[in-house]
């Protein structure tokens, strides 16, 4: 489906509330709900994910390699002690964070970031450690990508009610030219523009695609993919769905089933940047995946979430994707694996890497300055109306 061009797009007017936290916060409108945007910490460097602990802490990521605590509505101020080291340049660094599914009883997260080679440049890299007194012990790297190239790590983490450990990979940015289907995302002997599925400690399952394929990585679960840095599976169906950035216009969301092409560089709804000249032979072909729903013009898709909570009861099972040049959050509306109609939220705020669901219902989002500044997590909140 491609974008529509309704977009319901986000009044401010300034309203008092009883929280005096929120009371100054200009109340927004949307097609169920007004809402508020609430600064929850500031002072972050390039915040790029957000997870939540059972005991109520919030860990954040910073690009740089630091990796935060809030405690308490307060960002501490020391950085957790064991982060690896990583390659903070350009669009690496330290990237995803989410903890095991069994985290009140083994206290592991996991982390995504890119890896220096020992020559020069840096690959996807996944750890496990033990969170426990504020720092980092027994710190295991469980995936390394063969992949090699300039950006576009993925490096989106997420877990399926089975304890599967799914991992997103980009295409590293290796030029389409020439033989499209000769692309590194389209070889399934490399980890370029790949969806991966692990065990929790990183053996391969036995029943991935292409285990017992001579030739291939056994990790992949799906391929053909450009930068997928959204993540998220369904707590009731079990879909996997990713968002992934197109070139100049094209951003796609993907519902990612078992063994299939995505398509990437052969087919997709973006061009060449500059240029505009074309990069794909169209936007279907036989035996690849086309997108559910495709961003033309682009926002940059970032995070993606599926909504469950309660404080925002109509928008249940609505999916809430970030956009980073677009400065918006993307609400779509979904009727099972089909997208209705999307609805344009939180305009003009910044770059929203991260959207992820709060124990206690709100929308958090993390705001990436590309410039450099501190910037902020926020939480969308009910205003009361609808």
């Amino acid at each position: 489906m491609i974008r529509t061009s309704l977009a319901l797009t986000a009044v401010g007017l300034v309203l008092l509330g009883a929280n005096p936290v929120s009371a100054q916060a200009p109340v927004h409108r949307s097609a169920y709900h007004d809402y508020r945007v609430v600064t929850v910490v500031d002072g972050l460097e390039h915040p790029w994910s957000i997870a939540f602990l059972p005991g109520g802490d919030m860990l954040v990521t910073e690009r740089p390699g630091r990796l935060r605590i809030v405690r308490n509505g307060a960002l501490l101020a020391a950085p957790v002690p064991g982060v690896p080291a990583v390659f903070a340049r350009g669009q690496g660094g330290l990237l995803d964070v989410v903890p095991h599914p069994n985290f009140s009883s083994n206290r592991l997260i996991y982390l995504s970031f890119s890896k220096p080679y020992p020559d020069s440049g840096a690959t996807t890299a996944v750890v496990r450690a033990r969170f426990e007194n504020d720092r980092l012990t027994d710190v295991q790297e469980i995936f390394v990508a063969a992949s090699r190239g300039a950006g576009h790590y993925g490096s989106r983490l997420a877990f399926d009610r089975n304890g599967f450990l799914f991992i997103t990979l980009g295409d590293r940015q290796v030029p389409p030219r020439g033989d499209l289907a000769a692309h590194p995302a389209q070889d399934l002997s490399n980890h370029h523009g790949k969806i991966i599925r692990l065990h929790d400690d990183g053996r391969v399952p036995a029943d991935n695609p292409f285990a017992n394929r001579p030739g291939a990585r056994p990790e992949i679960w799906s391929y053909g993919h450009r930068n997928p840095q959204g993540l998220a599976i369904h707590p009731e169906t079990g879909d996997v769905w990713a968002n992934e950035h197109g070139p100049q216009g094209g951003d796609e969301l993907n519902l990612i089933r078992k063994g299939l092409n995505y398509g990437w560089p052969v087919i997709g709804y973006g061009v060449n940047y500059g240029s505009g000249a074309a990069i794909h032979v169209g936007t279907h072909r036989e035996g690849m995946e086309p997108p559910v729903h495709v961003w033309v013009p682009s926002i940059a898709t970032a995070g993606l979430l599926i909504y469950t909570g309660d404080r925002f009861p109509a928008w249940k099972g609505s999916l809430f994707v970030g956009g980073m040049a677009g400065q918006q959050l993307a609400r779509l509306t979904m009727d099972g694996q089909r997208v209705k109609i999307e609805e344009t939220l939180v305009q003009g705020m910044g770059r929203i890497r991260d959207v992820r669901q709060g124990p206690d219902g709100y929308v958090y989002l993390a705001i990436d300055d590309q410039r450099g500044g501190r910037t902020p997590i926020v939480r969308l909140e009910p205003a009361g109306g609808n």
